[in-house]
């Protein structure tokens, strides 16, 4: 072991920020981070042993303890449960005779569930070492279970079972329109940097991973930056449920992408780059790094690019199963070899991101529109949209409609229209941006995606009339509180006790006064979480209660109430709390209330 740390350090150029890399590269190869194997890389690296340990504790693909020869872990999203994961998950536990989340006597295997793979259009799926098992059927399972009880080499299963689909249902202006390699930098070169970021200002080119901060104006911020070098990263951490078109853009247009980055580099003056991968897109690793290759074979990475005079190069580095790494700054905290926990702000990651140097974060379509921009000019981009919210977005759907996939709009359509193209019935909900985002009711089709009604980051999911509401909210209540960092303590004990709080409604033990104590609590997290994750993870609660409040009613304890008390009037009451904004005043309402 001591031998494969060294090798493994030595790869890593002795680079502390690159232990997420070396500790993925044990993982893979004792199937767990052993203690010696932590001993070993604290002696060749130099950091406590405290520091590393923390690091294997916080990434859901790592572990401090062993792990089946086999490690599988199915999708837990909600569109998966809508596909059955349950009962096939019980089918391949019952077939291996496993316990969920314990390894088998043997050791040979170890099945549990994971929060979300980025298949959401193509579930029921799993990961097996990392790999993607996608629109698992029980054929498919029995054919896993007996492969894996022959013990052969996943090398050796038959392709079919990893085949991941790319659905492109309907692109529009980005999609329709891609870049040939070079153009948007041979554009750059001849209109020079001052003036391609006035056509990104002209555009109204805002980051598509949900923010909508103006992409200009954080380049601009970037280069005006005086200190060390500057640095470009594009965050492909997109592990919000029901959110997977990084997925495909990164399969069929990551040249385009890689283009963004780096004309952006040759901007702000930034010679290093990294793509952050989401851990669950492993399969996407060695293609991507072959596009690389091709782009330096090609001069359009590495030094001097193309002879313009600038020298740019881009690293990946792939996450370890962390949702809150899609926060920037947590993000860069995980580049740097660390938990991912989001950082106090400001600074900025422009002014002080990645290894404290001034770092431009992106998403991967918000590059992609970048380097078409550049190429086409602002004017092209900004006559798609409407109001503010300028340009088009594209949509990862999946859920209740007849065709899940990718769909790209220009701002200003209306939610009617999304849900006639993508084959829907008898609408009952929608939920727009992921579980974070917004929960709609079908009275509601006539609102417009956009920054200004329904923003969204790229999720759509689709619920119709035969679904539990409440379930769904469930579901999204149980993913932030897993999901939760554990840095402050509104979210690490906030999204436990709405979790707590929602169970013991849903399950029928709660009364009129636990769902006012469950807006509580979510006022609470909204209003005090350290970072975007606790400030969203109420939102289901509160969203559902606004547009749903029957339900709740519905799974309150049957209890004989004091004469003269309005049930009615008591629920109205919570779910004015659940439109309530402002925590002193609701802190004060609550007190009264409930001595009432």
């Amino acid at each position: 072991m001591q031998d494969f740390i060294t090798k493994t350090v030595a790869a890593a150029e002795g680079q502390p920020q690159r232990l997420l890399e070396m500790l993925r590269a044990v993982q893979q190869a004792y199937g767990y981070v052993p203690p010696d194997a932590v001993e070993f890389l604290s002696a060749q690296l130099g950091l406590p042993r405290g520091e590393i340990s923390a690091v294997v504790e916080f990434y859901g693909f790592l572990s401090s303890s062993p792990q089946g020869v086999y490690r599988i872990v199915f999708s837990d999203s909600i569109t998966d449960r809508m596909l059955g994961n349950q009962a096939l998950f019980r089918l391949l536990a019952d077939l291996l005779q496993v316990q969920p989340g314990v390894v088998s006597s043997d050791g040979l295997v170890s099945l549990d569930f994971t929060s979300c793979t980025g298949l959401c259009e193509q579930g029921p799926a799993a990961l097996v070492n990392g790999w993607p098992l996608p629109a698992l059927t029980e054929d498919k399972i029995a054919r896993i279970a007996g492969l894996v009880k022959q013990r052969i080499p996943l090398l050796d299963w038959p392709g079919y079972l990893f085949e991941v689909n790319d659905y492109i249902r309907q692109p529009g202006l980005l999609l329709q329109n891609p870049i040939a390699p070079g153009q948007a930098l041979q554009a750059w070169r001849e209109r020079g940097a001052a003036a391609v970021l006035e056509e990104l200002e002209v555009s109204g080119l805002r980051g598509r991973g949900g923010a909508g901060f103006k992409t200009a104006l954080k380049w601009r911020l970037c280069a005006e930056e005086a200190g060390p070098e500057r640095v470009v990263v594009c965050n492909a951490d997109e592990g919000e449920p029901g959110t997977f078109k990084d997925r495909v853009l990164l399969r069929l247009y990551a040249d385009q992408v890689f283009e963004g980055m780096t004309l952006c580099a040759a901007i702000i003056g930034a010679r290093q780059g990294f793509l952050y991968l989401r851990g669950e897109y492993l399969f996407l690793l060695e293609p991507l790094r072959q596009i690389l290759r091709s782009r330096r074979e090609l001069g359009l990475l590495g030094e001097n690019i193309s002879g313009f005079g600038f020298d740019f190069d881009i690293e990946i580095r792939l996450g370890a199963g962390a949702y809150i790494c899609g926060e920037e700054s947590a993000l860069i905290e995980s580049l740097e070899g660390k938990p991912g926990v989001p950082r106090n702000r400001p600074p900025y990651p422009v002014a002080r991101g990645y290894l404290q140097r001034p770092t431009v974060v992106n998403n991967v379509e918000t590059f992609l529109a970048a380097a078409a921009i550049g190429v086409y000019g602002g004017a092209w981009f900004a006559a798609a949209g409407a109001g503010r919210s300028s340009g088009t977005k594209i949509l990862s759907i999946s859920g209740d409609c007849a065709r899940p996939g990718i769909y790209e709009y220009a701002f200003g359509v209306e939610m009617a229209e999304i849900l006639r193209d993508c084959g829907t019935e008898d609408v009952l909900c929608v939920q727009v941006g992921g579980p974070s985002g917004t929960l709609i009711d079908s009275s509601e089709l006539q609102r417009k995606l956009s920054y200004e009604d329904l923003a969204s980051g790229g999720s759509l999911m689709v619920f119709n009339r035969g679904r539990d509401v409440l379930g769904i909210v469930q579901n999204f209540t149980h993913f932030f509180a897993h999901e939760s960092c554990g840095f402050c303590t509104p979210c690490r004990v906030g999204s436990r006790l709405l979790q707590n709080q929602l169970d013991k409604i849903i399950n029928g033990h709660g009364s009129a006064g636990d769902v006012a104590e469950l807006t509580g609590i979510a006022h609470l997290l909204k209003n005090y979480s350290h970072c975007g994750l606790g400030q969203t993870a109420a939102n289901p609660v509160l969203h559902a209660l606004q547009r749903f409040p029957e339900l709740y009613e519905s799974r309150l304890k049957k209890i004989s109430y004091e004469p003269g008390f309005d049930l009615d009037a008591a629920l109205e009451v919570a779910r004015r709390m659940a439109r309530r904004d402002d925590p002193a005043a609701h802190l004060a309402q609550t007190e009264e209330e409930a001595h009432d």
